[in-house]
């Protein structure tokens, strides 16, 4: 029986999950996409708290821009780099990535970069 999309993208999450936990000195990056925006936060798993959370679904974003999807490697680049300049503000500078089972490639590997360029190491 072969696997759907979403089905495939749960069991490379939780293939993901099992290997990699935040915590407080190196927080869990955790990256999401939906249909129009991406979500990205930095999670404590062994207090399970959230210490930093950032989406382009903001109000001030949907203002200054004209469109109706944020879910491209431009919005996905400067999320990276906002969430990498917030953590280093915090005195975050490691973090262990969770790509959410999704691909390395695209929006991921831009938000990725991005935010290795702000200064997080992963």
């Amino acid at each position: 029986m072969a696997l759907d999309r979403k089905q495939a993208l749960k069991r490379r999450h939780l293939r993901i999950r099992k290997k990699i936990s935040g915590t407080a000195e190196r927080p869990r990056l955790c990256f999401h996409k939906s249909l129009r925006h991406l979500y990205a936060q930095l999670v404590d798993d062994t207090s399970q708290k959230t210490l930093l959370a950032l989406t382009t679904n903001r109000k001030a974003l949907k203002e200054a821009a004209s469109r109706k999807s944020f879910r491209n490697k431009q919005w996905a680049a400067r999320l990276g780099k906002e969430l990498g300049e917030l953590a280093v503000q915090k005195g975050i500078r490691q973090v262990v990535f969770d790509r959410g089972g999704y691909l390395y490639h695209g929006c991921v590997k831009s938000f990725a970069d991005a935010a290795r360029a702000a200064g997080l190491q992963f």
